[in-house]
């Protein structure tokens, strides 16, 4: 009964309860008809969500929390086909209010609907992200049009539009405050540019389009995540050579755990196949993982990506042509902070020409070195990572693996409590176990208090470790945000990596890489946790601008605060030499060449992906193409290959946006160079209020540009960006570095 009843819609449902809920004895009026409906609808509605532990209110310690320790997939369906129909309710009853449209009965209570779904959205995420399995993603794939078409249902009410443009033209007459104008505007432009102003045929057929994209969008994810299954690689005792020790018995634990006990697992991930590249003296074996990890997505058969990607591509353009824009780029930048694609790419082609200069001068150092070894090889891409950490030893006498043995997870962790307490006064204390819920037994909880008075702010959950059905990379989410219109609410906050975890008893080390991805990733939750924002919608964010806090959080993984408190040796206990500091120092700027092209390449690919004209596209082709025409160097690819490129084919988030990470590295540069030059450095206390004040605490509750302009006193520079990669300023006279490869017997 309670499937057939939640697989109704809500009105449905009431219905049904109401009609077996009451014998008939005698004719009853209207007004009793109604009450007899809502009580009835109301019991049903209890029933439902007491049956469904997805949709029960959290509960327990810190305001409740998500119940990680009853997720059920077969409750995942009926729990949001539920919360949908319950929201869809809310929705028509906000656009049936028969009094004026005004910022309390409208927009608030837009604010103030959809709890039940946040609330199942929470589980969602954790089976899409950290958990997938196969039964999930029967699920996820029946699951994406209905979600399209219940998001299309709200977007395209035209009632409850009128009342949110009424509220939108009227805002400048009105008594709002500056935040509620804010949300006005946000909630208003989410409707204009997703079809709301559509009419007829038009308005229909720009949902058919979000529904079928939907259903592309997480069969892309899904393909991406079967072939980093499907493609794990199992070594022998007798293939390791040159591989870390820490790294073989990270390898040796993975194996066993996958069922080949004495062998030695390489998955399919970032974090796995970029140390194998890096140290394996086995060329054929690097060529083998390399070509695994970046081809993923362009195997051929069922998981290959690419008539996905040239479907959405086409839908994509189709629907922002129905609102008149010449391509979707164009539609996607109108609410960014750069604005339009023409920006975008003014910034990227300035940095393009150094960063592939560097590149050059990189792989001519590398072949050198292979020359004098008698490697009798031309670089080739899957050489890339292995050659440059012999340049790194011969040029600035570095070795990578020698600053892991100082790199410990668990002290990095600690370092970042550290930073987040000098610069937000924030306070992290672990969690009895057992007392939250979790999803995994590898999950950690911290709660988070303001240090000087105790306040409660809220928890953050840890996830470090890869593992079977996770996406690979590093992210931030958030279960629950700080709101304050209808109470304090307290922030949910959450970090997931990929770690390789260490075999029993030994420590998890990370590159110096992976190590400033901890410090980014945890950026985004302080952004979370320092939310001081009345309204939910003021918690989102503008793509080019969220990840500037991020990646201004790196910085602090290399002050001296940390370095001499943190960075200790994981045997030992003894603090990392002076002297490696120096050399890690000095060696900041080595491989930019690399990193900047990479990632540009991504970057570039997409823009040109979302500014061509789709029809006929055929994605490797046109991969090829426009990194031919670009100059792209030979020895090495793009950062995420079209095929598996989940930030702009698994969903929008991303898409004709990835170049945001250069446009807030640009933000991130010039914000440092206001901490190195204030007279406390990194740790100032006048330029960190500054920082948590405007760049932090606002969210989305101030425009990007503005909030910067009050940190900053100016807008940024891109100067600060091309003097910490070592490229050459326009206009500024620069000196050659002078270092030489001393390449020894």
């Amino acid at each position: 009964m309670r499937q057939s009843l939640i697989a109704l819609s809500v009105a449905a449902a009431i219905a049904a309860a109401a009609g077996c809920s009451k014998e008939a004895t005698e004719a009853p009026t209207a007004e009793q008809n109604a009450q007899a409906q809502a009580t009835a609808g109301a019991d049903a509605k209890s029933s439902i969500v007491a049956s469904n532990p997805l949709l029960a209110e959290w509960t327990g310690p810190y305001g409740g929390v998500p119940a990680f320790d009853k997720m059920k997939v077969e409750d995942l369906k009926p729990a949001i086909e539920f919360a949908m129909a319950e929201n869809l309710r809310e929705i028509d009853a906000i656009a049936a209010n028969p009094e004026p449209a005004t910022f309390e009965n409208t927009i608030a209570e837009l604010e103030r609907s959809g709890e039940e779904l946040d609330r199942v959205f929470a589980y969602y995420g954790i089976w899409a992200s950290n958990m997938s399995t196969p039964e999930f993603r029967k699920v996820q794939g029946e699951l994406a049009p209905k979600l399209a078409d219940f998001q299309s249902k709200i977007i395209q009410n035209d009632a409850l539009f009128q009342r949110v443009k009424a509220v939108y033209d009227a805002r400048e007459k009105s008594d709002l405050d500056g935040e509620q104008k804010r949300v006005v505007e946000l909630v208003y432009n989410q409707f204009a540019n997703n079809g709301a102003t559509l009419e007829g045929k038009a308005k229909e057929r720009y949902a058919e389009i979000n529904k079928r994209l939907a259903e592309l969008h997480t069969k892309f994810a899904n393909n991406v995540l079967a072939d980093e299954e499907d493609y794990t690689l199992f070594l022998r005792s007798d293939q390791l050579a040159g591989l870390p020790e820490s790294f073989v018995k990270a390898a040796a634990a993975l194996a066993e755990e996958k069922g080949e006990k004495g062998n030695y697992a390489i998955t399919n991930t970032r974090s796995s196949m970029d140390p194998f590249l890096t140290y394996s003296e086995n060329r054929e074996l690097r060529e083998k993982v390399w070509r695994n990890y970046y081809n993923r997505g362009d195997n051929g058969g069922e998981h290959d990506n690419n008539a996905i990607i040239a479907e959405i591509l086409k839908l994509r353009d189709e629907r922002v042509e129905l609102l008149g824009f010449e391509n979707y780029a164009q539609w996607r930048l109108q609410d960014r902070m750069a604005k339009n694609p023409e920006r975008a790419m003014e910034l990227m082609e300035a940095v393009w020409p150094a960063a592939v200069a560097r590149v050059e001068e990189e792989v001519a150092d590398m072949q050198a070195l292979a020359d004098e070894e008698g490697a009798d090889i031309t670089i080739k891409p899957w050489d890339y990572r292995y050659y440059a950490e012999k340049v790194r030893k011969a040029k600035y006498d570095l070795n990578s693996d020698e600053v892991k043995q100082y790199l410990q997870l668990d002290k990095l962790r600690e370092a970042m409590f550290y930073v987040a307490g000098e610069l937000f006064n924030f306070e992290f204390s672990p969690v009895e176990e057992g007392s939250v819920p979790v999803f995994h037994e590898d999950v950690k909880v911290w709660e988070v208090t303001d240090k000087t008075s105790g306040e409660h702010i809220g928890l953050w959950y840890l996830d470090p470790f890869a593992r079977a059905g996770k996406r690979s990379g590093a992210w931030a989410t958030m279960y629950r945000d700080h709101t304050t219109f209808d109470g304090k609410t307290n922030v949910l906050s959450s970090n997931n990596s990929n770690f390789i975890k260490g075999a029993p008893g030994e420590p998890v080390l990370v590159s110096w890489d992976d190590a400033s991805t901890f410090f980014h990733e945890f950026g985004h939750a302080l952004h979370f946790l320092a939310s001081n924002v009345t309204y939910p919608t003021l918690n989102g964010g503008v793509r080019d601008y969220t990840e500037f806090q991020s990646q201004l959080l790196e910085r602090w993984l290399s002050t001296d605060a940390v370095i001499d408190n943190y960075l200790v040796h994981h045997k030992t206990g003894e603090p990392i030499p002076a002297e490696l500091v120096a050399k890690i120092k000095k060696a900041s700027k080595f491989n930019q060449g690399f990193a900047t092209t990479e990632y540009l390449a991504s970057a570039l690919v997409d823009m040109k992906l979302h500014t061509a004209d789709p029809e006929g596209i055929d994605p490797d082709k046109f991969e090829r193409e426009t990194l031919e025409k670009l100059g792209m160097p030979d020895e090495l690819v793009m950062r995420h290959r079209t095929p598996h490129f989940g930030h702009i084919f698994s969903g929008e988030g991303y898409s004709a946006g990835y170049y945001g990470y250069m446009w807030a590295d640009v933000l991130t540069s010039d914000a440092a160079e206001a901490f190195a030059e204030a007279e406390g450095g990194f740790y100032d206390p006048v330029v960190a209020d500054k920082l948590v004040k405007h760049l932090f605490a606002p969210r989305n509750a101030v425009d990007p540009a503005e909030a910067y302009r009050a940190f900053r006193g100016r807008d940024a520079e891109i100067g600060a960006l091309m003097r910490d990669r070592g490229f050459p300023v326009p206009g500024e006279k620069t000196e050659k570095e002078n270092t030489t490869i001393a390449v020894k017997d």
